[in-house]
């Protein structure tokens, strides 16, 4: 069998957390089998979904590099293809239509809270106007109808999921759902069943608040005589609180983690690791994890999110990243906070400073931030101007020709230079370079002292001290 399994958001909004998670296990589990992975959209709700949608989550499907086999589908395409399996289950007596109007519909949802039972409707219409109780010509003529499915009463669906394991639903509790609407569009329930058909989708995977779905998907597929997908439950995120992710915990789009400095690679093993495991790996390569991925590995409760393990995690990448590519990232942000363009001399500057920061930095936001000490503008910290005021540009001044007086300027000579200025003048050498650092970064905290002056070189570093 070869694999095909699909990602189908409905493009109501940004591309959630969940949903590229989701995304990522579909598209892992697929180059696993070297099947394919397709994208579809399910835009059947006009009033709700969005061009602006279906741009974020392609975009965001993007960056995390989940590239689908093929062009994007769309489900509003399919409504003729959705009315046609309808009609066809309405042929073959296991579809009905309902004639019941709001108010009716209303009483029935009413009387089940009075009697404290789940509502479901109550098959009025398949009884009344299948020829068992009333003749045909009673059917109410005012009332466009929609057609229903004519869900099983006996007996239990049964469900053999990769996540989940053998889960059942009693089949009496099982809703008569509408498959098309009065207007003649399709329900999410009958266009999922006949998408996943058509497209060949052999694994489901999804959030497990889709489980209760897919006893009636069942239904309709083994109504229709078609093969079912093999179906995999996965639990949610949840917050580090334990409660149902949202806004409040950071459930967030991925743009805005993008935006927030996330490296896509880091994003993908983050991810990963939410709800699945390798031993105990957490570093794990997009490469490692097509090899290694199953969804036997996916734990059946909740994974909760840890903003300071992913902000580690992406720590690491940042590492590991080229430092060309991490400049062209720190670029925009960097003129955007400057308002100038970064001309070509300084652009090889902080090239040649992104050995020394990304191992600092956890972000490419914090990245493009500590950078800005290698650009003309330096402005002060409040521990950096108390430093320079107590006493600091005082012995500035005093070192300063003997900086100038360094003919090749590298970290050891300038180290060198300051040990001896600090022993005949009998001053602690950190007493010196605190000062250099405070003026020369405008902060206290940054990286060795001796490669950022390496980097700035002698003229730029000397007319900076020269200022104080």
């Amino acid at each position: 069998m070869s694999v095909i399994t699909r990602f189908a958001p409905s493009p109501t909004g940004f591309l959630h957390i969940g949903g590229a998670r989701t995304a990522l296990f579909n598209w892992l589990f697929a180059k696993h089998h070297g099947g394919k992975f397709l994208l579809r959209i399910e835009d059947t709700d006009e009033k709700r979904s969005t061009q602006e949608a279906i741009d974020a989550i392609i975009d965001g499907m993007d960056w995390l590099g989940l590239d689908s086999d093929g062009e994007a589908i769309f489900q509003s395409k399919g409504k003729d293809r959705h009315a046609d399996i309808a009609n066809q289950l309405l042929k073959e007596n296991k579809a009905y239509k309902c004639y019941c109007s709001k108010e009716e519909l209303v009483e029935m949802r009413e009387k089940a809270i009075e009697e404290k039972k789940p509502y479901k409707y109550n098959g009025k219409c398949y009884h009344s106007y299948s020829g068992i109780e009333k003749p045909a010509e009673n059917i109410p003529e005012e009332i466009d109808p929609v057609i229903r499915f004519r869900a099983p009463q006996t007996d239990s669906t049964i469900i053999n999921d990769l996540v989940q394991g053998e889960v059942s639903y009693p089949n009496e509790e099982l809703d008569d759902i509408i498959l098309l609407r009065a207007d003649g569009t399709p329900t999410y329930m009958l266009a999922v069943v006949v998408d996943d058909h058509d497209m060949g989708v052999t694994h489901a995977i999804r959030g497990d608040d889709h489980l209760t779905n897919a006893y009636r998907q069942k239904i309709i597929y083994e109504a229709l005589g078609w093969d079912t997908p093999i179906f995999a439950h996965i639990p949610l995120i949840h917050g580090a609180d334990g409660a149902k992710l949202s806004k409040r915990h950071g459930a967030l789009g991925v743009d805005a983690y993008r935006d927030m400095g996330y490296l896509p690679e880091a994003m993908r093993n983050y991810l990963l690791r939410l709800g699945w495991s390798h031993g105990d790996d957490e570093i794990i390569s997009t490469e490692q994890a097509i090899e290694w991925f199953n969804c036997e590995s996916i734990g059946k409760s909740p994974a909760r999110i840890d903003f300071d393990k992913m902000a580690n995690v992406n720590a690491h990448y940042m590492k590991e990243a080229d430092n060309n590519r991490l400049l062209d990232l720190i670029l925009p942000i960097i003129e955007k906070k400057t308002d100038s363009t970064i001309d070509a001399k300084h652009k090889s500057i902080l090239l040649e400073a992104m050995e020394i920061m990304k191992d600092r930095s956890k972000t490419i936001n914090e990245l493009a931030e500590g950078s800005l000490i290698f650009l003309e503008r330096v402005e002060y910290t409040d521990k950096a101007f108390k430093t320079l005021n107590d006493g600091g540009s005082q012995i500035i001044v005093k070192i300063l020709p003997v900086l100038e007086e360094i003919s090749d300027w590298k970290g050891d000579n300038i180290k060198a230079s300051v040990s001896n200025f600090s022993k005949e003048n009998e001053l602690k050498i950190g007493k010196i370079f605190q000062p250099i650092r405070a003026a020369l970064c405008g902060t206290m905290e940054s990286p060795d002292l001796m490669t950022i002056m390496e980097i700035l070189g002698k003229d730029e570093c000397l007319k900076r001290l020269g200022t104080i």
